[in-house]
């Protein structure tokens, strides 16, 4: 949500060459209407929007319970407006003018942050309910998983393009449990209950989210 065409334009230009897909608000009024209405994995908003400027939008979006993770921009770098900035809500704040490389890797934080603490995550055209240790397959069919299936398989879709060492999943998904062979043991339940595809080997370096 910025007001700025010509800075806009190439906010957007430069997520979509990431991959990203992009909605823009040029104004307060249609970005809370967006905000309410569609569901976004980020949102960058300027501190300066005009009709309803970012404070105010980020503050009525709290009060609706929108979760979804906030980077505000500001022309502004006092304490005071930094304060004011994340009291309202915002993960993060970032002071114009900026380094691109700079905003990419806030906007990349704040999305892995999302994904690791989101409840319903993609698995493909399926889904998992973290909530619930559910899986809904393409079919419609609903997979019951035990709480370390779900957590294991959670730690996975949560960063689909990433390997993952036994070492690293031992530590988050099992509590450091003391061999890396729960690891396998776990795998190997989830592809019995979802397929063999749906956890992908690395040979020599771990895992990694596969298909239902």
């Amino acid at each position: 949500m910025e007001d700025d065409r010509e800075l806009g334009d190439m906010l957007a230009e430069v997520f979509v060459d990431q991959g990203y897909t992009v909605e823009r608000a040029l104004e307060g009024q249609r970005g809370l209407h967006l905000a309410l209405s569609r569901r976004y994995d980020a949102l960058i908003i300027d501190r300066g929007l005009p009709v309803v400027d970012g404070l105010d939008l980020l503050r009525r979006l709290r009060r609706q319970a929108v979760a979804v993770p906030v980077l505000m921009l500001t022309a502004f770098g006092d304490l005071a407006d930094r304060v004011a900035g994340l009291d309202a809500g915002a993960e993060d704040y970032l002071v114009k003018p900026f380094e691109i490389d700079e905003l990419l890797a806030r906007v990349r934080a704040l999305h892995r942050r999302n994904l690791d603490q989101a409840a319903l995550l993609p698995l493909g055209d399926g889904w998992l309910d973290s909530a619930s240790s559910t899986v809904r397959l393409p079919s419609g069919e609903q997979v019951t998983l035990s709480g370390r299936e779900s957590r294991l398989l959670h730690a996975l879709a949560a960063r689909p393009r990433q390997v993952h060492t036994r070492a690293s999943l031992r530590q988050r998904v099992f509590d450091g449990a003391r061999t890396e062979a729960i690891v396998d043991t776990y795998v190997y339940y989830l592809r019995n209950k979802l397929g063999p595809g749906v956890v992908r080997t690395v040979r020599g370096v771990g895992y990694r989210l596969g298909e239902l």
